[in-house]
C-alpha cells in the first residue's frame, strides 16, 4: 500500500530503540523508551496552510528527530508508522 500524505504531513517509521544498555544489560520492551529518531517514508506537498505558505524541508529517506508525543500512530502493511506535521520535526540527522 502506498501512503500519500496531504498538506504539511509527513509519514515516518521509527528507528529501532536500543535493546541493551552501554554496560550490556538487556532491556525488555516495556523498559525501552519510545524512539525519537525516525526515517521519513513520505512527504506531503506543502502549500498554503492557514494563510501561510509551507515549503517542505524534509524528503523521503531523511533521518529525523521528532517530538516525543507528536503525531498519530498507525499500522500499515504490518509496519508501525507515524503521521505528523512538519512542525513536529526538530532536526534532520546527517
Amino acid at each position: 500500500m502506498t501512503i500519500k500524505p496531504l498538506f504539511d504531513k509527513i509519514v515516518i517509521e521509527a528507528v529501532d530503540a536500543e535493546e541493551k544498555t552501554k554496560s550490556g544489560i538487556v532491556l525488555p520492551n516495556t523498559a525501552q523508551e519510545k524512539p525519537q529518531m525516525a526515517r521519513v517514508i513520505a512527504v506531503g506537498p506543502g502549500g498554503i496552510i492557514d494563510g501561510k505558505e509551507i515549503v517542505m524541508q524534509v524528503k523521503p529517506g531523511d533521518k529525523v528527530l521528532y517530538s516525543k508525543y507528536a503525531g498519530s500512530e498507525f499500522k500499515i502493511d504490518g509496519k508501525e508508522v507515524t503521521i505528523l506535521r512538519q512542525s513536529d520535526i526538530l532536526a534532520v540527522v546527517e
